[in-house]
């Protein structure tokens, strides 16, 4: 799995970049009207509330159109925000003030004075350019930390991802070496069994490749894999293991991360069924709420007195999955474990709409 651009380096849609300078001409306008009424009270540079304000608001609104359009050079596109931010102010400035003043001169019906302004004038010119050149600052800083917060959130993805790696390395050596141990009895006591549980094995095989190469799969995907898995338990396990996987037709494209209910499922085994004298029965389910997806993975084992300490190799499971969880959808998903009447526990996970 290659790792993902970084959202620092991905330049903005032309949705986006029009949703952007809408927001910024707003910001702009109401501080404007903060500028036209402060200039209007001040002693030194008092005048006509609604002339200054007219000025103010033409050469904000020219500001950040020029700084915008400045930001959709070629050029300027390929430097670093640190860099192009102080050149498209420097250059987008000016040029709003000059656009700012004649077209409200113009549609005022007065001639086009730039030049030998008056001071309240000309104070409202400082004024308003600094406060274009201030909104603009905040939408960078903004900016800035969001694409932060993304790249933090993407190398937590990757982690957690890097952390699945990790997790099917150790435990599919376990389970391979099991497997080969009892094939090497069934190809002589039942050739006819041991064939069984090399084809489900090939078929455990190839979903889990296939999962190990793809950010997201689908239940259906995943309910294959845990059934290849749980025949060959149940080869393993004889009469100790019964198994039911129960996924409507309707939420079979569903999409989930890859492997997400394998440690709950063999956490059961390992905890719940195995345990058990006369063995125990083990469901995995799927339904869809107001809330979105509800994965429950049950047993009726013996029951889980306890969480499993994180140290274990079944509660790093668990809190693998949780990781997983959090990094991918954030809070409003879940893992709880709880004690399942009369005997055995469930595990259930919540993937938000």
């Amino acid at each position: 799995m290659t790792a993902a651009p970084s959202p620092a380096a991905c330049p903005p849609t032309r949705a986006e970049a029009a949703r952007q300078t809408l927001r910024l001409l707003g910001q702009t306008a109401a501080l404007c009207v903060l500028v036209a009424a402060v200039l209007t009270l001040l002693p030194a540079t008092g005048g006509d509330f609604w002339r200054t304000l007219w000025f103010s608001e033409w050469i904000g609104f020219w500001s950040v159109v020029t700084v915008q359009l400045l930001r959709q050079l070629p050029g300027l596109r390929r430097w670093p925000r640190r860099v192009s931010l102080p050149l498209r102010l420097a250059l987008g400035l000016p040029a709003g003030y000059s656009l700012g003043f004649g077209c409200g001169y113009a549609l005022l019906g007065e001639p086009v004075r730039i030049a030998g302004l008056l001071d309240y004038q000309l104070a409202a010119v400082i004024a308003s350019l600094s406060a274009t050149g201030f909104v603009l600052y905040l939408v960078w800083l903004r900016n800035r930390l969001a694409d932060e917060a993304a790249a933090r959130l993407l190398a937590q993805k990757l982690a957690v991802e890097a952390e699945l790696r990790l997790l099917r390395a150790q435990l599919e050596p376990h389970m391979l070496f099991n497997t080969l141990a009892n094939l090497r009895s069934l190809v002589d006591e039942d050739p006819g069994q041991a064939q069984q549980m090399i084809d489900l094995l090939i078929t455990f095989l190839r979903a889990t490749l296939a999962g190990s190469r793809a950010e997201t799969s689908t239940l259906q995907a995943e309910f294959e894999q845990l059934q290849a898995y749980l025949e060959i338990m149940a080869l393993r396990l004889g009469r100790r293991l019964r198994y039911r996987l129960e996924l409507p037709a309707e939420l079979q494209q569903a999409a989930v991360p890859p492997m997400l209910l394998q440690p709950l499922v063999e956490n059961a085994l390992k905890h719940g069924v195995e345990p058990k004298v006369g063995g125990a029965t083990l469901s995995v389910s799927a339904e869809r709420d107001a809330d979105g997806l509800l994965l429950v993975v049950a047993d009726t084992g013996i029951g889980l007195r306890d969480e499993p300490a994180a140290g274990s190799g079944s509660g790093y499971g668990l809190e693998h999955v949780r990781s997983r969880l959090q990094a991918l959808y954030g809070p409003a998903a879940s893992l709880r474990l709880q004690a399942q009447q009369p005997c055995g526990t469930r595990a259930i996970v919540r993937i938000p709409a």
